[in-house]
């Protein structure tokens, strides 16, 4: 298992709690079957991952300029201070919002938002610009249910911005890598009639 597979697995676990975990303020059916869909997804993700074949050397003939190669993904220092910080200021605001606001109901927002932002980090640590689209749609999904919070929308609207729907965008982002990857493995496999020179 790679670390770029085993990050996918994160995003994708944290897509399935945002879902199970913000479901349940839905009518009965429809969290019952966001809930069912979302292990589902995790599950086939975890299959798909653990059956596709490893990712094969770069040939040695030809390297690859600098800024077409692959950036890989690493769970080092770096990583560790965005995740602290992710979690320090999460906790703060936590705080914020149910002992001087009194407004629980923005605390998913809040988680949503601040998921969101440590993408930034991500994307800077891990040289990825494609997880800054990421982190730009989970802070809007929070900033939108901190919204909804702060006007009074009920508890299920709030939970489906902030919560359900960056589920989604986390379950779909680990499931639209693994698709691209499929993509480019394909166009890297040289077809039965192509010469070679």
């Amino acid at each position: 298992m790679t670390k770029e597979r085993v990050g996918r697995i994160i995003g994708a676990g944290f897509g399935l709690a945002f879902i199970q975990v913000n479901a349940g303020a839905l009518p009965v059916a429809a969290g019952t079957a966001l809930r069912v869909l979302a292990v589902a997804a995790f599950v086939a993700l975890l299959v798909t991952l653990r059956r596709a074949p490893a990712p094969a050397p770069a040939p040695a003939p030809r390297p690859a300029p600098a800024a077409a190669a692959a950036p890989a993904v690493h769970f080092g220092r770096r990583y560790r201070y965005v995740v602290a910080a992710e979690a320090l200021v999460g906790v703060a605001g936590l705080v914020v919002i149910n002992t001087v606001l009194h407004t629980p109901r923005a605390t998913v927002g809040w988680i949503a938002l601040v998921v969101g932002v440590h993408f930034f980090g991500l994307a800077a640590v891990w040289r990825m610009p494609a997880l800054h689209r990421l982190g730009a749609g989970l802070s809007g999904c929070g900033a939108a249910g901190l919204a909804l919070a702060a006007a009074g929308a009920p508890q299920a609207a709030v939970a489906a911005v902030a919560g359900v729907l960056p589920g989604a965008l986390l379950l779909g982002s680990a499931w639209w890598k693994v698709r691209g990857g499929a993509e480019l493995r394909r166009a890297a496999t040289p077809t039965s009639g192509a010469s070679v020179s």
